[in-house]
């Protein structure tokens, strides 16, 4: 796993204070997903600067600040220590120790209503999470169909699904995303809405 771990890490994005501070970092209950199975802790940062650490039902309060942009300082037990902040996605946190290789990667699971204790976990976290963003990418997405010989469109599965429930275009009608030149996969409306 920790392999697949690093491999993110040249995908990553700084932290930027103006975009991610208010809406991604602040009281965001942060799951540290390195060694999950030794240790469950999850990290909050608070906005009056302090940081609750919750280690195996222990909790910790200490102190972090913002130095710049990107970096920001935590206190622990052997002093300050400064971190550089950076992005995966909206839902992943990585921090690095200043002149280390050492990463420290987090999952947000705020908004998730399952506790997050294992590997296994984790991966339902992610699966479900995928899952989700898939499901979201496909009803925005747009598509063409053919009914009757003729193409049409392009609409979003959800006017398409719209269609469907108001039988006006069949459910087995072909479809085309705009991206395709011809309908060579065999994508059915109905195979689509299995996925949303």
């Amino acid at each position: 796993m920790t392999d697949i771990l690093y491999s993110i890490v040249p995908k990553l994005q700084p932290f930027d204070y103006s975009l991610h501070h208010d809406n991604q970092f602040i009281n965001q209950q942060w799951v540290l997903i390195n060694g999950i199975d030794d240790a469950q802790s999850m990290y909050v940062f608070k906005p009056n600067n302090e940081l609750v650490i919750s280690e195996n039902n222990e909790v910790t309060t200490t102190r972090w600040s913002f130095i710049n942009s990107n970096f920001l300082s935590i206190m622990t037990e052997d002093g300050i220590v400064l971190i550089k902040a950076y992005y995966k996605d909206k839902d992943t946190l990585v921090l690095n120790q200043k002149a280390s290789e050492e990463y420290a990667f987090f999952i947000n699971s705020t908004d998730y209503s399952e506790r997050i204790n294992s590997k296994e976990d984790l991966q339902k976290f992610l699966k479900d999470k995928y899952l989700k963003k898939a499901s979201q990418l496909i009803s925005e997405h747009e598509f063409y169909y053919i009914q009757h010989s003729k193409e049409y469109g392009p609409f979003t599965m959800k006017e398409l699904f719209k269609k469907v429930q108001e039988n006006t275009v069949n459910a087995y009608c072909m479809v085309r995303d705009v991206n395709e030149a011809d309908y060579t996969n065999k994508l059915r409306i109905k195979d689509l809405l299995q996925e949303i």
